[in-house]
């Protein structure tokens, strides 16, 4: 749970505003907004979306700067509530909903503050995703770089070892790379991971339309990567309860459950939610050829897999390590720098 992530992350002062005020737009406001972003979206040519905290209140994981979240309450000297497990929460509707609007060719890079993994246990292709913090259930080979997404969570944080090794045979059957594997979660002070920073930045500069769910967007360089997207032209769509820092910058700003626009935004779009039948893995967002097609390691809620699920699997593409040839050499590592609390409004 968020709360549990939380607490192993070290001392920090400044954690940003929290506790900002919930605005909501009546029904009729609501209904004509989601129209002018199913508009928008109809009209763009590369959309990319930006995910917080927010998108996975619904799935009973808190937020954090929300008048529950866990460092509102945390100010409050109070402690936070939940109802769930990392491993027990189900994808939210929004989850489903951006699977289904990748699928239909609308969404082309996804961009995830979160570390709850569910955008990954979705289903959710990982070639078109950024997890800019890390991911609860995955650990990475510090020697090689191959990521491992595992059935439960890490354990570990702050990019430290997990206590076990990378099972990569290396070329000609030589003997597997035994490097030591780490969490991929980060700390304050961590460096965000290469890889999936210059692909977020890659795909935010190449953006027509950069629609945020969820996030107060106080946290750089995560939370400036919609600006890439202005700067370059496109538009910016906010969606989220409470003000954020880049409000001003926005062409459109709904204030809603993110849950109940991309209901609406589905319906408009004509377009169906994906249902979801437990923890599945995609590394890509096609195969390939049959010999690349390989059944994720997928499993129920109960920890088995589903003859059925296995089958859909095995026309997806297998786990495997994320090409380091996408890389944009320009980019450089950046230092995750602490929540900025000023207001840009």
């Amino acid at each position: 749970m968020s709360v549990n992530y939380a607490a192993g992350l070290s001392p920090y002062a400044d954690k940003g505003v929290c506790g900002l005020p919930e605005t909501f737009d009546n029904p009729e406001e609501l209904k004509l907004k989601v129209e002018t972003l199913a508009q928008l979206i109809k009209e763009s040519q590369y959309l990319v979306v930006h995910s917080g905290a927010g998108i996975s209140t619904s799935a009973g994981i808190p937020d954090f700067r929300g008048p529950k979240g866990v460092w509102t309450l945390e100010e409050k000297g109070e402690s936070p509530h939940f109802n769930t497990t990392f491993e027990e929460a189900q994808p939210s509707l929004t989850h489903l909903a951006l699977l289904g609007l990748q699928r239909a060719g609308y969404l082309k890079y996804l961009i995830s503050q979160n570390v709850d993994g569910l955008h990954v246990r979705s289903g959710f292709p990982r070639d078109m995703l950024s997890e800019l913090h890390g991911n609860m259930f995955v650990e990475e080979c510090e020697k090689c770089g191959r990521q491992y997404v595992r059935e439960k969570v890490i354990g570990v944080m702050g990019l430290k070892p997990t206590g076990r090794y990378c099972d990569v045979v290396r070329s000609r059957g030589l003997r597997a790379c035994r490097g030591k594997l780490i969490s991929t979660i980060l700390d304050w002070e961590d460096s965000l991971p290469d890889r999936d920073l210059n692909k977020a930045d890659e795909a935010s500069r190449r953006a027509d339309l950069a629609l945020t769910l969820g996030t107060s967007l106080q946290i750089k360089p995560s939370g400036d990567l919609p600006l890439l997207t202005k700067r370059k032209g496109g538009k910016v769509v906010i969606v989220n309860l409470q003000p954020t820092k880049h409000d001003k910058h926005a062409h459109l700003r709904i204030n809603g459950y993110v849950d109940e626009v991309m209901k609406q935004l589905m319906e408009l779009l004509g377009l169906d939610i994906p249902k979801w039948e437990g923890p599945t893995v995609c590394e890509g967002s096609s195969a390939t050829s049959e010999a690349d097609v390989k059944p994720p390691r997928a499993v129920t809620a109960k920890g088995k897999m589903k003859k059925e699920l296995i089958k859909e699997q095995r026309k997806r593409v297998a786990l495997s390590s994320m090409d380091d040839g996408s890389i944009k050499e320009e980019v450089v590592s950046v230092k995750r720098e602490k929540a900025d609390s000023s207001s840009d409004t």
